[in-house]
C-alpha cells in the first residue's frame, strides 16, 4: 500500500474528507495551557443513558470509582505513553491498569470530581472527545513482526484511527461499532468478536480477479464474499458508517448495535446501500478456502522469531490482565533498552515487547520474571481471563477476579499444565470479558442456602454448546469450586489420548455423566 495514498471518498461523507496518513503515528500537538479538564459538569451530556462504554471524558461510574479507558488502536504504543498512563493511574487512579479484551487500557479507583487529562493528551492518548465512546480498532498484536502474515495492518488501523478522529459526525455511531484487521498470521484475531472485519487472504488468480493480496468482509461475524483492496478498506467503513448514521438517529440516547440494521435488513440489502457510497464496485467472489478452527493464543505468549532476521518477540503474562505502575514502567524500560521502544496489548489480556535482539532474550525474560510476571503460555495465568466482578460491577454475582487469583494459586501449588487451558471466570451471563470460546467457564450465580446467599459458579466444559459449553455442575459453593477444577483438571492430564489434546476437546468426546462420575471417584485423583 502506497505511504502517499490519499483516499478520494465522495465529497459529502462525514463533512471533512480524510487526512493522508504517514507512515509512523500522527504526533496530535497541544500547547501547554491547552488543558483537558473533565469534570461533572462538561460531561453532563454524555451519561450512562447515552454512552455504554467507558472513555475518558465522561464519568462511568463503578462501584470501586469512577473507571476511565484509554483507546490504544491495534493495541500498540509506546514506552513514552506506557509512562503517562502509568502516571496517570497514580495520581488519579489506584496506582494500577487492566488490559481489556480489546486491547484497550482501563484506568480504575479514579475518584474525585474532575480529572486532568493534559498527561495522556500530551503523550497522544486522547483523541477526539465526540468519537471517544467508539469501540478500539483491534488488529493481531503481531502485525507487521508475524513471518507467517500476508500484510502488515498497522498502516490500516493508523488510517481508520486518524479518520475516526478527525471526525466528529461519526459520533453518532453505536458505542459498540467495531473494526478489526487480519493480517493473516500466526497470531489471529478474525474470530474476535467485531462488527467489521477484514482478513487478509492471497488469491491466485483463478476467481475471476487478478493475483494479490486482499482482505474478505465479514460483518458481525457473516461471510459477504467479497473481497477488498487494501486501499479500499477505509472507504468501505465509511461507506458502512455512512449507511448506518443515514437510518438510525444520532440523538438518540439509545442507538441500536449495527447487528441490528442486519439482522433487520439482511446483509446484502446493507452492503446495496454501503455501494452507493463507493466510487468502486466491491467484488464478490466464490473462492474456496479451508477453514481451520485453530486456537491461536497461546502463539503470543513466550519467546517467538519475528520475521525480521535476529530479532525476536517476549510474551508476557499478566495475571488477569493487571499490571501495578511500577511494573509497566519497568516494561517500558525494558522495551526501551532492548526492543524498539515499543509495547503490544493482546485481546487475550496480555502483553508483547518486540525488536528484541536474540542475544538479548534471556536478559529480558530473566528481567520479566523478576517483575512477578511469567512468560509460558502454559502457565495458569495465562490462560485464565476473568472480568471485574462485584467488587466494581453490579451486575456480578460474584468476586470474579478475587476468586480466579484464588483458583490460581490452589492449582500452581497442587498441578502443572503442560497444555494451556482456558479458564474464564465471568460473573453474569453478558460474558464481558471475554466473547470466544472456553476449555472451562465458571458463570457465577449467588446461591440462597440455610437463609444465607451464598457464591458460586456453574460449570460448563468444552466447545460443542454455545453459549459456555456443556454444563457439568450447577450451583457449586465458591468453597468447593477449587477441589472440583483440580480434579477435572487431573483426569484430563490422566484420560487424554495425546499429549497435545486441549483440554476442550477431550470435554467434547465424553458426556457429562461420564465426566461427573470420575470426579465422583475418588482413586481417579
Amino acid at each position: 500500500m502506497c505511504d502517499q495514498h490519499i483516499y478520494r471518498l465522495f465529497p459529502a461523507l462525514h463533512g471533512e474528507g480524510v487526512i493522508p496518513l504517514l507512515p509512523q503515528l500522527v504526533e496530535r500537538k497541544v500547547s501547554s495551557d491547552q488543558n483537558i479538564l473533565v469534570t461533572e459538569s462538561e460531561t453532563a451530556e454524555k451519561t450512562l443513558s447515552s454512552v455504554t462504554c467507558p472513555g475518558l471524558f465522561y464519568s462511568t461510574p463503578a462501584r470501586d470509582g469512577v473507571l476511565s479507558r484509554i483507546r490504544i488502536p491495534g493495541g500498540i504504543f509506546s514506552s513514552q505513553q506506557a509512562n503517562a498512563i502509568a502516571e496517570f493511574a497514580d495520581r488519579f487512579g489506584g496506582g494500577y491498569i487492566h488490559i481489556t479484551n480489546r486491547a484497550n487500557i482501563q484506568i480504575r479507583q479514579v475518584q474525585g470530581i474532575k480529572t486532568d487529562l493534559t498527561i495522556l493528551q500530551q503523550a497522544g492518548l486522547t483523541g477526539l472527545r465526540e468519537v471517544d465512546h467508539i469501540r478500539n480498532i483491534m488488529a493481531s498484536p503481531t502485525a507487521g513482526i508475524d513471518p507467517l502474515e500476508l500484510i502488515d495492518t498497522r498502516p490500516l488501523v493508523r488510517e481508520l484511527d486518524e479518520y475516526i478522529c478527525t471526525h466528529p459526525k461519526l459520533a453518532g455511531l453505536s458505542p459498540k461499532f467495531s473494526v478489526a484487521f487480519d493480517g493473516g498470521g500466526v497470531v489471529s484475531i478474525s474470530e474476535q468478536l467485531n462488527d467489521i472485519v477484514f482478513t487478509a487472504v492471497a488469491l491466485n488468480g483463478d476467481c475471476e480477479i487478478s493475483a494479490g493480496i486482499y482482505f474478505r468482509l465479514k460483518l458481525v461475524a457473516q461471510e459477504c464474499n467479497i473481497v477488498i483492496k487494501p486501499e479500499e478498506c477505509l472507504p468501505v467503513v465509511a461507506a458502512l458508517a455512512q449507511v448506518y448514521l443515514d437510518n438510525v438517529d444520532s440523538n438518540s440516547d439509545r442507538k441500536p448495535r449495527l447487528k441490528h440494521l442486519l439482522q433487520n435488513w439482511g446483509v446484502p440489502h446493507y452492503l446495496e446501500k454501503a455501494q452507493c457510497y463507493l466510487p468502486f464496485s466491491c467484488t464478490k467472489v466464490s473462492f474456496k478456502t479451508t477453514e481451520v478452527n485453530i486456537d491461536t493464543d497461546p502463539f503470543h505468549l513466550d519467546v517467538h522469531p519475528q520475521k525480521q532476521q535476529g530479532l525476536s518477540y517476549i510474551g508476557a503474562v499478566l495475571p488477569l490482565g493487571r499490571l501495578d505502575t511500577q511494573q509497566l514502567r519497568s516494561l517500558a524500560n525494558l522495551a526501551n533498552a532492548f526492543g524498539s521502544g515499543t509495547l503490544r496489548l493482546t485481546p487475550w489480556q496480555n502483553l508483547l515487547i518486540s525488536d528484541i535482539p536474540n542475544q538479548y532474550l534471556t536478559h529480558v525474560q530473566d528481567e520479566i520474571e523478576c517483575l512477578g510476571l511469567h512468560c509460558s503460555a502454559t502457565h495458569i495465568h495465562g490462560a485464565m481471563v476473568a472480568c471485574t466482578g462485584n467488587t466494581g460491577c453490579a451486575s456480578s454475582a460474584t468476586d470474579t477476579k478475587g476468586q480466579a487469583l484464588a483458583l490460581a494459586k490452589h492449582l500452581e501449588e497442587h498441578t502443572v499444565l503442560d497444555v494451556p487451558v482456558k479458564i474464564h471466570f465471568t460473573g453474569c451471563p453478558k460474558s464481558c470479558a471475554h466473547h470466544g470460546r472456553s476449555d472451562i467457564t465458571l458463570l457465577g450465580e449467588q446461591i440462597e442456602m440455610d437463609a444465607a446467599v451464598l457464591e458460586g459458579y456453574h460449570i460448563y466444559v468444552g466447545y460443542n454448546e454455545q453459549p459456555f459449553g456443556q454444563e457439568l455442575y450447577k450451583n457449586v459453593l465458591w468453597a468447593e469450586l477449587p477441589t472440583k477444577i483440580l480434579q477435572l483438571l487431573q483426569i484430563y492430564k490422566i484420560k487424554r489420548t495425546a499429549n497435545n489434546e486441549l483440554f476442550g476437546e477431550f470435554a467434547d468426546k465424553y458426556p457429562v455423566t461420564q465426566l461427573r462420575k470420575w470426579i465422583d471417584t475418588s482413586d481417579v485423583c
